[in-house]
């Protein structure tokens, strides 16, 4: 069947999450489709995207908000862990789309899900092209109470909720409230202390928070494609690894990462770029996420106090703009050389 005759020219692709573009499925359907635009959706999603140099949008809101915000024919594309999980995450997305329906390419299980009152044709339409099983999913009626089930989960997986691990998962769900500004666990969740105290100080809605468990990426980064400049501006991600790139702009010459986990996504997402980050750990780490970081960087571990206090005194450090981001770093190792040790340093060698 010719091309036209079956995806119309106006199609928008929104792609979630990076595994679809490392395992190559992105490009291929892309190929496939021909869409008008294709829209990523995730942090570490677009990390991948930007690695494989397909022409894309990106787009730092969730893939519900993302679809709500279009008119016309549209596709979510998604490559979950588990085809369990895939179907858990279309139907979040497509409740949160109330009555507009939705199209699911699930890659995982070579699917096409139909939810709701999507369009059956493009929906078979797809399915045929690509290969793929066509299936109907029944969209949730009720919505969430003041709890949030995060379903899929496998056990010992960390569990993210803003991008922030609040503990590893027992169960193949995970239950949480908020009461209050206090986010509690009610099963399912061996709790980190220390992502619950973070979610503490900013409570998140979790009706719309994004919740996840498991690896962000199993693939490595690859290699810079640039090199950041060694004077400008230095940014500060404070346990909010999610918030990366609205803060890498042009000038930036290095980022302060505080926390283990937004070390390694920032480290991980730093390292395509060329820009080198100064991480600041207390050696509790969950994240998997394959170790990279650019020529430059440095991590520090706390000996005798916590990440989050001497963070901010690194931060303060910073000062004035432009920054040079050698003697910057020469400076932190000096001042806080009795309660750090280097556990990692891609500086070059004089």
């Amino acid at each position: 069947m010719p091309q036209s005759n079956v995806i119309p020219g106006s199609l928008i692709l929104v792609v979630h999450g990076a595994e679809i573009f490392d395992s190559g499925e992105a490009a291929w359907l892309i190929a496939m489709l021909k869409p008008s635009r294709t829209i990523v959706a995730g942090v570490m999603a677009r990390t991948a995207a930007e690695e494989s140099g397909l022409p894309v949008i990106f787009d730092g809101a969730p893939p519900s908000r993302i679809l709500h915000s279009l008119g016309g024919p549209m596709v979510l594309a998604n490559h979950a862990k588990t085809p369990e999980s895939g179907r858990i995450f279309g139907s979040i997305v497509a409740f949160r789309l109330e009555h507009r329906g939705l199209i699911q390419v699930e890659c995982s299980d070579k699917t096409v899900i139909l939810w709701g009152d999507g369009d059956h044709d493009l929906a078979a339409g797809i399915a045929a092209l690509t290969g793929y099983q066509l299936r109907c999913g029944t969209v949730p009626s009720e919505r969430a109470g003041p709890e949030r089930r995060i379903r899929g989960c496998l056990p010992g997986e960390s569990v993210y909720v803003n991008g922030i691990i609040i503990g590893q998962a027992t169960g193949d769900t995970v239950v949480i409230k908020r009461s209050g500004t206090t986010i509690d666990v009610v099963s399912g969740l061996t709790p980190k202390e220390h992502g619950l105290e973070k979610l503490r100080n900013t409570p998140p809605d979790l009706v719309t928070a994004w919740c996840k468990s498991g690896p962000i990426r199993h693939a490595p980064a690859a290699a810079a494609t640039r090199t950041a400049p060694p004077s400008g501006r230095i940014a500060v991600i404070d346990h909010c690894g999610h918030e990366l790139y609205t803060a890498i702009t042009p000038d930036c010459c290095g980022v302060l990462a505080i926390g283990d986990d937004t070390t390694a996504v920032c480290g991980h997402i730093c390292a395509h770029r060329g820009i080198p980050v100064l991480g600041i750990v207390d050696g509790d780490q969950d994240t998997s996420l394959p170790a990279a970081f650019a020529p430059g960087s440095v991590v520090l571990e706390c000996i005798t106090v916590r990440d989050d206090d001497l963070g901010k005194d690194a931060a303060r450090m910073i000062g004035g703009e432009p920054a040079v981001w050698q003697d910057y770093v020469a400076q932190v190792l000096a001042r806080f050389s009795d309660r750090t040790r280097i556990v990692s340093d891609t500086r070059e060698r004089p």
